[in-house]
């Protein structure tokens, strides 16, 4: 690579790439098939990924959206119900509440691992409490052990948003294997990346998954019953079998990663910035790096710098949920969550990507140490 060279935030086809033949013979295999909704592809996809995460059962759907959609219409979550959750993450985790016609309820995040306050938490209950919803921001697990406590002590269910978290793991056990439900997202920017939308959920609780599993395909069973209302979540065919492609080279892509960090951690550390930047800390060690998160009280300068030096850059993200305007009528106001708003206003990623050449990772840092020593 050229030292000019851009550098992107996420290649695609750096992964992709290496596996086209085996993805062109797969696309094929499935075209000849003529099965393009749910069946055997679908049916073998879940079980090498239930046996992944180590839980009884795994769901194909839609998106990492729908993923949470059916997780929380499962367990029933409705209007006037309460879920916990955190104000700094993707829209999606707080809209999935909402569109069920329940309150999403905020509490600040920890400002070391950006995941939820956990000491928070228990304080947000009420009796219209339904469940807690913690993400695996960045790919690095929440305190789920902590969670797990206070949500058995509540009666409360537990639902991990792990969209950023596949293969992730904790003392207790891989994200997506600690709560009522674990939600996962195949979006291409993800660890395991596809080729388009996709998601799964998971549960060790059998009537849980068989709920889920008859909510995915608009509630019937048997075909044309309807005892329930869901939605056409499936995952299509095509999709789980490219995914079965890559899902064997996961542990290798999570190492890349790992290794762009401690890299990373290495040369930012050795530059010793002290309070000019914040580089992201390892909490749990089955962080799996879907993002590098720095913070500097210089965000957007730093962002211009390295852009105008062909280094891509990422704001994840730049507006607490509590702040939107569709959140408006929560009754929260600017200042309620002070460690997710000043996250907002410090925080961005670097490229991360474990294809990225060492040589990339060393010259971005080089260029955020310029800027800051400057």
């Amino acid at each position: 690579m050229n030292s000019d060279s851009p550098i992107a935030m996420l290649d695609v086809a750096a992964q992709n790439a290496p596996l086209a033949e085996e993805l062109r013979a797969v696309f094929a295999r499935v075209l000849e098939s003529g099965r393009f909704i749910l069946g055997p592809e679908v049916t073998a996809f879940e079980a090498e990924v239930a046996e992944l995460v180590g839980v009884s059962h795994a769901l194909g759907v839609s998106s990492g959206t729908d993923a949470l959609l059916v997780a929380l219409m499962a367990l029933g979550v409705g209007a006037g119900d309460e879920v916990i959750t955190t104000p700094f993450t993707f829209f999606a985790t707080a809209g999935s509440i909402a569109r069920l016609g329940a309150k999403p309820v905020f509490v600040d995040i920890d400002p070391v691992s950006f995941n939820l306050d956990v000491a928070a938490v228990e304080a947000a209950i009420t009796p219209r409490t339904r469940a807690i919803l913690p993400v695996h921001l960045f790919g690095q697990p929440c305190d789920m052990r902590a969670l797990g406590d206070i949500a058995k002590r509540h009666s409360l269910a537990l639902v991990e948003d792990a969209a950023q978290a596949l293969g992730a793991t904790t003392e207790d056990g891989s994200t997506g294997s600690l709560g009522d439900f674990g939600c996962f997202s195949f979006f291409p920017s993800k660890n395991l990346g596809g080729f388009g939308d996709g998601g799964l959920v998971t549960t060790n609780d059998a009537e849980l998954y068989e709920r889920a599993r008859v909510l995915r395909g608009h509630g019937a069973k048997p075909k044309y019953f309807h005892a329930l209302v869901g939605g056409n979540f499936r995952i299509d065919a095509l999709m789980a079998a490219l995914l079965r492609v890559k899902l064997p080279h996961l542990a290798d892509y999570t190492a890349g990663r790992r290794a762009n960090a401690a890299r990373y951690d290495a040369l930012f550390a050795e530059a010793d910035l002290g309070e000019r930047l914040v580089a992201p800390k390892c909490v749990e060690e089955g962080h799996v790096y879907n993002q590098y998160v720095i913070r500097t009280s210089e965000r957007d300068e730093l962002a211009a710098h390295l852009a105008e030096r062909g280094i891509s850059t990422a704001i994840y993200y730049p507006k607490s949920l509590h702040e939107q305007a569709c959140f408006a009528d929560l009754g929260y106001a600017t200042g309620a969550f002070p460690e997710s708003e000043r996250a907002t206003r410090e925080v961005l990623a670097l490229p991360i990507y474990g294809e990225l050449p060492e040589a990339s990772i060393e010259r971005v840092a080089a260029e955020v140490v310029a800027f800051c020593a400057g």
